[in-house]
């Protein structure tokens, strides 16, 4: 059963937490955190992008990089920016996207738990992802980023958050720049906390990873690397559990850097084998059912759809992303490993289709892929079959902000 516990976070003045909160530094490269942070000194970007303070020239994962994460969070600390908790407490965390919200309960999940598989993961990691973590929180002594977890509906448990969110005030309430309101509330009485680490040991068997393979797997293996000497703090990770009712997949996208020296005619063809091809020319196309595919190449979108045969029924096999894989990635373009294959990268389905253009009229992609989201019952049956999908199959909306809620492991 699921083991959690409260934890002191370091967490900002209420009035600093609409400058402090940052987009995860997953989802923006260097240049893209160097433009959203400009002119805001409060921004957590400093923390985890703090290569945006370095010289252009420096590599983003050097150990410069990381000690001057260091640097910006003690700073922080210093500047009155954050301060930490006075006792271990709980989180609400209350996103609303588009009028549609969901909430989640922040806390410290037992590494032991993600180790035993009582979380757990649908996916492989990078090992590059996975060490840049491992320096960035080793240096730190922080982990700053927030790991997604999602578990089955338990009717207590949402009970007594939206209990709690209707009696008390939030702690911070703000609308972000891209329109989501980010709402926080702190649980501190210990008679709360003690019903909620017992509902959640009693009532949830397993939690699911949704969203942070790679903060999960490094945390882990931190604990691993101090041989015994961690505090208790580093045998937990900084997590928000959503029930799985609430949460949103959208489409996780590819680009493909060349055509595996095939022209773009020769592609085709070998794409007709196991699809059926309709050329749409400028109409974008974004599947809208299971086993549909839009294709853009050349300045043209092409709807694909997979032929009978090409695919299995089983958890794994019916997948789109499994589909795509097999088919066209591996089979014709060659990428065997999509974890390692620097020709493929990935774009999440909030940046719209029109970034799959952008990199393909501008060269720096030859083809893209667009795909039908993965349903959250997939990717518990996924996971519950030990199972994992291809990487980058899943991308949640809306995301958690970065520096809102940190969890020290000093």
């Amino acid at each position: 059963m699921a083991k959690i516990l409260p934890f002191k976070a370091l967490r900002p003045a209420a009035e600093l937490a609409p400058k402090v909160a940052s987009r995860p530094y997953d989802v923006l490269n260097s240049k893209e955190a160097k433009v959203e942070a400009q002119g805001n000194s409060y921004s957590f970007l400093h923390i985890t992008k703090s290569e945006i303070d370095l010289p252009e020239s420096v590599d983003i994962h050097s150990k410069e990089v990381y000690e001057k994460a260091k640097q910006n969070l003690q700073a922080f600390i210093q500047r009155n920016v954050l301060f930490r908790e006075s006792k271990p407490c709980y989180y609400i965390y209350e996103l609303i996207m588009n009028g549609r919200s969901q909430t989640g309960l922040v806390c410290a999940s037992a590494i032991d738990d993600y180790e035993s598989d009582i979380i757990k993961k649908h996916e492989f990691t990078r090992p590059e992802k996975e060490e840049d973590r491992i320096n960035h929180i080793k240096t730190t002594g922080a982990q700053t980023g927030n790991v997604f977890l999602a578990y089955r509906n338990v009717e207590a448990i949402d009970n007594l958050l939206n209990q709690w969110k209707r009696d008390r005030n939030a702690v911070y309430t703000f609308k972000a720049d891209d329109g989501i309101q980010h709402s926080i509330w702190v649980i501190n009485d210990s008679a709360s906390i003690s019903h909620i680490t017992s509902l959640f040991e009693e009532e949830v068997p397993n939690t699911y990873i949704a969203d942070g393979h790679h903060r999960a797997a490094s945390a882990a293996k931190v604990r691993a690397s101090l041989n015994g000497n961690a505090g208790d703090e580093a045998n937990y990770f900084l997590t928000t559990l959503f029930p799985a009712s609430q949460l949103q997949i959208m489409d996780y996208n590819r680009v493909v850097k060349d055509l595996n020296n095939l022209s773009a005619n020769e592609f085709l063809q070998k794409v007709g084998v196991d699809f059926d091809i309709e050329k749409t020319g400028e109409n974008e196309v974004k599947p809208s059912a299971l086993h549909q595919f839009g294709l853009y190449l050349d300045k043209n979108w092409y709807s694909l759809t997979a032929k009978e045969g090409t695919f299995s029924n089983d958890p794994i096999g019916v997948l789109d992303v499994t589909i795509l894989s097999n088919n066209i990635l591996d089979k014709i373009l060659g990428i065997k490993d999509q974890r390692t294959d620097k020709r493929i990268d990935f774009i999440g389905g909030i940046r719209g289709l029109g970034e799959l253009v952008q990199k393909v009229d501008s060269g720096e992609a030859a083809v893209a892929f667009s795909l039908y989201p993965v349903s959250i019952q997939q990717l518990f049956d996924i996971a519950d079959s030990g199972n994992v999908m291809p990487p980058k199959s899943t991308w949640f909306e809306p995301k958690l902000r970065d520096g809102l809620l940190t969890h020290l492991i000093n």
